[in-house]
């Protein structure tokens, strides 16, 4: 196995182009060292981007953050303005494994290990967050929730890479919310994860709406049939229970030792209708 550490991002796509199928970019390294001990993979070449400038940090303008996708996660929860902006994509990743865990691993290895019930991407589809993707062909804009196609299975073409996440920036009167249903208190892999994120108007009828779900299918879902439900009411009882009967309707779980066909799509509900109340109560708090 070659190890190799680019420092540009045209190096990296060269790099990985020039070995397709046989390449794997180290970002944290939280689960590709996992999968190299296992002996589920067997790269030819590891290609580590974490010294690629374009690939580190968060900045911030009038049309919102932009995350490095090898920024560490623990440094995305430090992050004070991201974390008023986007408290429910903040606290998913900090969802991720323990606090020495976070200190390595990315948003983009969360995403590009296409896991169903990766926590941080239901939060990241509700955001609307979108992915720049370099390759041979240059850079193009993915939204997130076209990125994951299959569990371990991804959208991105020979030689590409995920370079960096864009989040908008947050509406007035707008607020976003994840959880997530595990066995266990801490560090388990989710049984069902929600995501909602809602804008509302100045008499407090939702005018916008997103709903990600985790864990429940082949890849997280963005639930059209669930912000349906809730843009032009005022997020009563009546627009939540329709939420809740809309994440149940989208899911396509299966059985296994954490949960069953039948749970799974019961507690969908309860947590996408539970992110919408926390969503909805931080949407009225800001007014500007």
């Amino acid at each position: 196995m070659n190890y190799q550490a680019p420092r540009s991002v045209k190096e990296a796509v060269d790099l990985l182009a020039a070995h397709p199928g046989a390449a794997h970019v180290l970002a944290g390294g939280t689960d590709l060292l996992v999968k190299l001990r296992s002996g589920f993979v067997a790269p030819e070449v590891v290609v580590d981007v974490k010294g690629i400038g374009e690939l580190r940090g968060i900045t911030a303008d009038a049309k919102g953050f932009r995350i490095g996708a090898a920024t560490p996660c623990a440094e995305i929860g430090e992050h004070e303005a991201l974390g008023r902006a986007w408290p429910g994509v903040v606290e998913a990743l900090q969802l991720i494994g323990s606090t020495q865990i976070q200190g390595r691993a990315t948003l983009g290895g969360n995403l590009c290990n296409a896991s169903p019930a990766a926590d941080s991407v239901p939060a990241m589809i509700a955001a609307g967050v979108v992915c720049e993707i370099a390759g041979p062909s240059g850079q193009r804009e993915v939204p997130v929730e076209n990125i994951i196609t299959g569990p371990g299975r991804n959208a991105l073409a020979r030689g590409e890479f995920i370079v960096a996440f864009r989040l908008p920036q947050p509406r007035p009167r707008s607020g976003d919310a994840y959880l997530r249903f595990i066995p266990r208190t801490e560090m388990d892999i989710a049984v069902v994860g929600a995501g909602v994120a809602l804008t509302l108007d100045d008499n407090g009828v939702c005018t916008q709406a997103r709903v990600g779900l985790g864990a429940v299918a082949p890849t997280p879902l963005l639930v059209a049939d669930g912000a349906k439900a809730l843009i032009g009411t005022k997020v009563d009882d009546k627009a939540l229970a329709a939420l809740a009967a809309a994440a149940s309707t989208a899911c396509k779980p299966i059985d296994d030792k954490r949960g069953t066909i039948e749970y799974r799509i019961k507690v969908s509900g309860v947590f996408a209708r539970r992110a919408a109340n926390i969503a909805l109560e931080r949407a009225r708090g800001r007014h500007g």
